[in-house]
C-alpha cells in the first residue's frame, strides 16, 4: 500500500461528533457533576420518549444492560435462553453471566434475524427467555415471536444494540419486547463513546435495574449527593457497578436530537450503494424488510458463489485500495468459548452461510460522494477481474 493510499483511507465506520458535543461536555465539566447525575436522568427521559416506552435505565455499556435485563427478568441457573448464534458474542455471554445456558438457533437468510420458526425449533423444557437481535439495525419481525413466547410463558428480550432509529410496523423497535437493550458504542448510530440502555414498560423491573446498576444501594448516588443528611447506605442485594456518567449522557443527548438527520444520510448512502452495485451478478444487499425500516447501522453485502471473487478476495482488494471493510456476521457457536454449547439440536445452516459470505461496507454520516464512488468503483473492478 502506498503512502498516498494510506492518507486516503476510508474507514468502515466513524462517529459523527461536532462542536455541539464538545460544548455539552464542557458544560458538564464546569458543573463539577461528572459522574451519574442530572444529565443521565435527562438522557433516560429523552430516550424513553423517543423509543415510546415508559422507562429507560442508562448503563455503562450494552453488555451490562443485557446482563441486567436477564437479572430483572428472573433468568438464572437451570434456565435455558434461546439466542441467535449470528450475533456479537456479548449476546451469549450475558446469558452465561447469570448462570443460564445459551441455546443457539438459526436465522432467516434474508434478514439475518431470528424468526418464530427458528426460535421454536430450539426451545427446550427449560427455556425461560429468548433474546432476539435486530441484526445490523434490520428490525426483527417481533409479532409472531411475541405470540410464540406468550403461548409458552417465555420472556422476550430484544437486543437492539444496533437499532436506534429502526422501526417495526411504524413504531420504534423494542416497544413490543418485555425489555430491550441498546448500545451507544462509536460504531452505532447514536454514541456516547461507551454506554448502554435498558427500556421497558414495567416499573418494578426499571426500579430494580436502577438499583442494581449502583451496587443495589438503597438510595441512588444522585439522592445521596443531593442531601446534606443522607441516611447510611444499605445494600439490598448483590449488585453491580454499571453506571453511565453525565459526561457520556451529555454527548448522548446531543446525538439523540440529531437522529433523524443521521438516519436520512445513512439511508441515502445505502441507496447509493444499491444503485451503484445492483447491476453486478452475485451480490445481495442489506435492505428494509416488508414490515419495517432499518437505520443501516451497517450496510452488509452477501458475496454469492457466482460473484467474480470470494468474500476474502474482495476484502483484500478493498484493503489494497485503502478501503476498510470488515467480515460481516459472526457466529458465536464457532468461537472457542462456545464450541461446547448447545445448538438445540437444530441445524445452523443459514448462520453458517451468512458468516462465511457477508462483509460490511463503509457507512457513516460524513462519508462523501467521492469516497462512496471509490468503494463502488473498486467493487466493479473486482467484479471484472481487475486489480484496482
Amino acid at each position: 500500500m502506498t503512502a498516498e493510499t494510506v492518507l486516503a483511507r476510508i474507514n468502515v465506520m466513524k462517529p459523527w461528533l461536532s462542536d455541539e458535543e464538545a460544548t455539552a461536555l464542557a458544560e458538564v465539566v464546569a458543573s463539577g457533576c461528572v459522574a451519574q447525575g442530572p444529565k443521565v436522568k435527562q438522557f433516560e427521559e429523552e430516550f424513553s420518549e423517543a423509543q415510546q416506552v415508559r422507562h429507560a435505565v442508562a448503563t455503562s455499556n450494552c453488555t451490562s444492560a443485557l446482563h441486567l435485563a436477564l437479572v430483572v427478568a428472573g433468568v438464572g441457573p437451570g434456565d435455558d435462553v434461546v439466542v441467535p448464534s449470528l450475533s456479537f458474542v456479548a449476546t451469549a455471554n450475558a446469558v452465561t453471566y447469570v448462570g443460564a445456558r445459551p441455546v443457539f438457533c438459526d436465522v432467516d437468510p434474508a434478514t439475518g434475524n431470528v424468526t418464530a420458526e427458528t426460535l421454536h425449533a430450539a426451545l427446550t423444557m427449560d427455556t425461560r427467555a429468548v433474546i432476539v437481535v435486530d441484526q445490523g439495525g434490520v428490525p426483527v419481525d417481533l409479532d409472531p415471536i411475541r405470540e410464540l413466547a406468550d403461548r409458552h410463558n417465555i420472556t422476550v428480550i430484544e437486543d437492539a444494540a444496533c437499532a436506534v432509529g429502526s422501526r417495526y410496523k411504524g413504531r420504534p423497535v423494542g416497544t413490543g419486547a418485555d425489555v430491550a437493550v441498546w448500545s451507544f458504542h462509536p460504531g452505532n448510530v447514536v454514541t456516547t463513546g461507551e454506554g448502554g440502555m435498558l427500556t421497558m414498560h414495567r416499573p418494578d423491573w426499571a426500579a430494580r435495574a436502577r438499583a442494581l446498576r449502583e451496587h443495589a444501594v438503597s438510595a441512588s448516588a444522585t439522592e445521596r449527593h443531593g442531601s446534606l443528611t443522607a441516611p447510611p447506605d444499605v445494600y439490598l442485594e448483590v449488585g453491580f457497578n454499571y453506571r453511565m456518567t453525565d459526561l457520556q449522557a451529555a454527548v448522548g443527548i446531543v446525538q439523540l436530537r440529531r437522529l433523524a438527520e443521521v438516519m436520512e444520510r445513512r439511508r441515502e448512502i445505502a441507496a447509493a450503494y444499491v444503485a451503484g452495485l445492483s447491476g453486478l451478478n452475485g451480490l445481495r444487499f442489506a435492505a428494509d424488510p416488508p414490515y419495517g425500516t432499518t437505520n443501516f447501522q451497517s450496510f452488509w453485502v452477501e458475496v454469492m458463489p457466482e460473484f467474480a471473487t470470494s468474500r476474502e478476495e474482495l476484502l483484500s482488494l478493498l484493503a489494497r485500495a485503502g478501503i476498510m471493510a470488515t467480515r460481516g456476521f459472526m457466529a458465536a457457536h464457532r468461537q472457542p468459548a462456545y464450541r461446547w454449547r448447545n445448538t438445540g439440536n437444530t441445524e445452523l445452516r443459514h448462520t453458517e452461510r451468512l458468516t462465511n459470505r457477508t462483509l460490511i461496507l463503509p457507512v457513516f454520516h460524513e462519508l462523501d460522494t467521492a469516497s462512496l464512488n471509490r468503494v463502488i468503483t473498486t467493487i466493479h473492478a473486482a467484479a471484472n477481474g481487475m486489480v484496482p
